[in-house]
């Protein structure tokens, strides 16, 4: 039987979470959901990643500056229901652990594709059904190992996208592996309809899978009950978010349509492995198929890592069942580990069923999520500021820039990409039951919640400690 201890153990340093922060920018979303918004935007989807990726900037500051005044595993959970009620609380901590569990099953989905390529004959939930297992092997020892083993997988994909966007850089000037006939640059990117070539309506249809693939960078927030210097690890991982969306998104879609013609990416395997394939360089695919593969296992494994946080959070609060709050000899939430195993596994029966249409569905419902999610922490840390300023607390030690235009500016725009997913015909599923999903967290917690979750959760203000002489931490709410 496993040992319990009172605590998660700190075993995560600046290191680990700023290569966490990288790995959660670089996944499924970009080297295979890009595909999608793609094919929706054309040349566009680089506008709208810049506009998503300052929007979700935003959302990043905000949830540092709440991390470093609190820095707990339940993270943003235990913000909004600090600052806007135990109800908002228990709705965005589940809504996350909803949102990591369903971008899980679309890396697990993305991760037996990849496989496709190499072994088509192979059914695709075989090797999603041993991904499984070893991702629940790797959530269930010290969190400094999933530290080293994010560590070293976001080093694979780190390297790759940079000797991807040299490579490709070097086709556009030299013409490697293109016919005499190619003319690589902006006139192959902008050949087939110019930049915006499928519209306004195209640019704005890409926003569900642009928002998709950003989903997860808020478990940056959560490290920080593990981290052993939040004040120092949070801040670095977060400011380095406008460089990888240029660099990782921007960039590096960029460069391959300069390369590639847009309408010809078909979406049946990464857009990566296809443009490399169609051109002919040895080995180059299946170089990048390797790649793509170290990205979703490095996305199912923060998944993993990121919902049973927020669910042990839950559980400390009464949220949750109190076993979800075990802890293991290695200093582990092992329950919440097994329960997103068990998600795992019901993926891999969806992937036996609905192989063909399983990703676009998963991604709108974890867009959905997503942005829900976001939305909370702007208000969460929109509620904290108010606060700070009414009874005249110490200042941020890591404020949001622009405060409060930027911040508002933030969830005007978080609130536009839902309204935007119950518009558009593809994405209206999300819609429905991202609705259903709230109103079954209405009955859990009218019914299902007793006692101290009913209750505000009780913060540290580690901001606050040093002005009141002994160094002991207060909560702001006393």
């Amino acid at each position: 039987m496993p040992q319990f201890a009172q605590a998660l153990a700190r075993g995560l340093n600046v290191r680990h979470i700023r290569f966490m922060a990288l790995g959660s920018a670089i996944g499924t979303g970009l080297f295979y959901g890009s595909a999608a918004a793609i094919q929706a935007a054309g040349p566009a989807v680089l506008l709208a990643y810049m506009i998503g990726g300052a929007a979700v900037f935003l959302v990043m500051r905000a949830l540092g500056e709440m991390a470093v005044r609190h820095p707990v595993s339940g993270s943003f959970g235990q913000y909004a229901s600090r600052y806007l009620g135990p109800f908002a609380g228990f709705i965005t901590g589940w809504t996350f652990a909803f949102e990591m569990a369903i971008v899980a099953i679309a890396d697990v989905t993305a991760f037996g594709i990849y496989m496709g390529f190499w072994f088509p004959e192979v059914p695709r939930w075989i090797w999603i059904l041993a991904v499984v297992f070893l991702i629940a092997a790797l959530n269930l020892m010290r969190v400094k190992v999933f530290g080293e083993a994010e560590f070293w997988l976001s080093i694979i994909k780190v390297s790759a996208i940079i000797a991807m966007i040299a490579g490709g850089i070097a086709i556009v000037v030299f013409g490697f592996g293109l016919p005499d006939a190619a003319n690589p640059g902006l006139g192959t990117m902008l050949g087939e309809g110019g930049f915006f070539a499928n519209g306004f309506w195209g640019l704005l249809a890409s926003f569900s899978i642009v928002m998709f693939a950003f989903g997860g960078i808020e478990t940056i927030g959560i490290t920080a009950g593990e981290a052993e210097n939040p004040k120092k690890a949070i801040p670095a991982a977060v400011n380095t978010v406008p460089v990888r969306i240029l660099l990782f998104y921007v960039l590096t879609l960029g460069v391959l349509m300069m390369i590639f013609p847009w309408n010809q990416i078909d979406g049946e395997t990464s857009p990566f492995v296809q443009i490399f394939d169609a051109l002919g360089i040895p080995a180059a695919a299946h170089i990048l198929n390797a790649v793509v593969i170290t990205a979703a296992l490095s996305a199912i494994n923060s998944d993993t890592f990121g919902a049973g946080r927020m669910m042990y959070g839950l559980a400390q609060q009464g949220q949750a069942p109190a076993s979800f709050a075990k802890i293991s000899r290695q200093g582990v939430p092992w329950m919440t580990v097994a329960t997103m195993t068990a998600v795992l596994l019901a993926g891999v029966v969806l992937n036996a069923l609905l192989p063909e249409s399983l990703f676009l569905i998963i991604a709108s419902i974890a867009t959905f999520a997503t942005v829900w999610v976001w939305l909370m922490i702007l208000l969460s840390h929109i509620a904290m500021k108010r606060e700070i300023a009414r009874k005249n607390l110490p200042a941020s030690e890591f404020g949001v820039p622009l405060w409060p235009v930027a911040s508002y500016a933030a969830l005007a725009f978080m609130v536009f990409i839902v309204v935007l997913l119950g518009v558009m015909p593809d994405t209206r599923v999300a819609m429905v039951v991202g609705v259903v999903w709230i109103g079954l967290l209405f009955v859990a917690y009218r019914f299902g919640v007793k006692g101290k979750g009913h209750a505000r959760a009780e913060l540290a203000d580690e901001t606050a400690a040093p002005a009141h002489g002994a160094g002991a931490p207060v909560d702001s709410a006393r």
